[in-house]
């Protein structure tokens, strides 16, 4: 049985949209905290550093590319290396400042991690909206980051705080 959309106006199919979603999202975070003890936080910094090269970024980078507070991504990065998750060097190609590298521990963590997101996403996204569906999706996430970049890149306090050193 599927559920019938009342749209009686476009803010109502973004209210449902933004609904379902935060549903999602709490949903993802709690079977990634329940089946690897990571937090959402944790799993966002790991998925950010796994994807870069050699598995390390330097720390400004990796707050832009999170949209992270500096300050959020330093206790962030403070408790992961308490755990074993992650490590901070010095960057190699200027010597002042940080990257954040992950760990064999965290390697291993993220990859337990992105099987339960990839499984749990595959039931409760993929197989519902079907293959029509999804594509309408992938089209509709291009769309909106490519008009969320622009829309960041136009406004003066988003470049300041992206602008911000670390």
């Amino acid at each position: 049985m599927t559920a019938t959309p009342t749209t009686e106006t476009p803010l109502d199919a973004w209210r449902a949209y933004a609904s379902a979603h935060e549903r999602l999202v709490r949903h993802l975070a709690r079977e990634i905290t329940r089946e690897t003890g990571l937090s959402d936080a944790d799993y966002c910094v790991l998925e950010a550093l796994s994807d870069a090269p050699a598995g390390r970024r330097r720390s400004r980078d990796l707050r832009v590319a999170l949209e992270w507070e500096k300050s959020r991504l330093s206790h962030q990065i403070r408790r992961m290396e308490q755990r074993g998750l992650v490590a901070r060097e010095t960057c190699v190609a200027d010597g002042r400042s940080a990257d954040v590298v992950v760990t064999p521990e965290g390697r291993t963590a993220a990859a337990r991690a992105r099987a339960v997101r990839e499984a749990s996403l595959r039931a409760l996204v993929l197989e519902t909206l079907g293959p029509d569906r999804v594509e309408q999706l992938a089209e509709t996430g291009a769309l909106l980051g490519a008009r969320l970049t622009r829309a960041a890149e136009d406004d003066p306090q988003c470049r300041e705080a992206l602008a911000a050193d670390d």
